[in-house]
């Protein structure tokens, strides 16, 4: 499978290709595009105004089954994803190695390498960083339930939800958002 590293030109091809599902979103993808291509460095945690960030919706082979963390500092349940590596800026990598680091999840199969959600939220000022915004590109991962967990020290917790146990967990959009496109994606395989 071919990866997206994080140069300006294959990172701006991939939002290109991204269709939004409503007006959130569009705003979302012009958005992202626009702070892509003004900021050669958009992936640097240097950059104090914000900078894109990789994300994981991972979801079992059923797509009855969404793996969220409450997440330690944000205090809120949310998929997995952070911060992308310097030293190997690879899009679809970084998102791979955020939900494994986050999960302890080995077994983790990229849906597709196009881009499946998009969303730039806030994030509170830190010991580490001022406020600033995160332009998070998510893609959609398979695993399989059944491999242990591990919580990682930005986690309180992580829980294999059912599409239920999501909607009573979260009612923030970017997630209900996700989990209503995993409901409808074609599956392959």
């Amino acid at each position: 499978m071919n990866t997206q590293k994080f140069d300006t030109n294959g990172v701006i091809s991939l939002l290109k290709l991204y269709v939004p599902v409503d007006t959130d979103d569009a705003k979302h993808k012009e958005e992202t595009l626009a702070f892509v291509t003004s900021h050669p460095d958009f992936y640097k945690r240097a950059l104090l105004i914000g900078h894109t960030t990789a994300s994981a919706w991972v979801v079992d082979e059923t797509r009855q089954h969404i793996l969220l963390t409450h997440h330690a500092n944000l205090d809120r349940w949310m998929q997995l994803g952070g911060h992308i590596e310097e030293i190997d800026p690879d899009i679809h990598a970084a998102a791979l190695r955020e939900a494994s680091e986050e999960s302890g999840l080995t077994d983790l199969t990229l849906y597709s390498p196009n881009v499946f959600d998009i969303d730039i939220h806030k994030i509170p000022t830190s010991s580490k960083a001022p406020e600033h915004l995160h332009y998070d590109i998510r893609f959609l991962i398979v695993a399989d339930p059944n491999q242990t967990l591990s919580i990682s020290s930005e986690s309180k917790s992580l829980k294999w939800c059912t599409v239920e146990e999501v909607k009573q967990k979260s009612n923030e959009r970017s997630v209900r958002r996700m989990l209503e496109k995993s409901l409808i994606v074609p599956w392959i395989g």
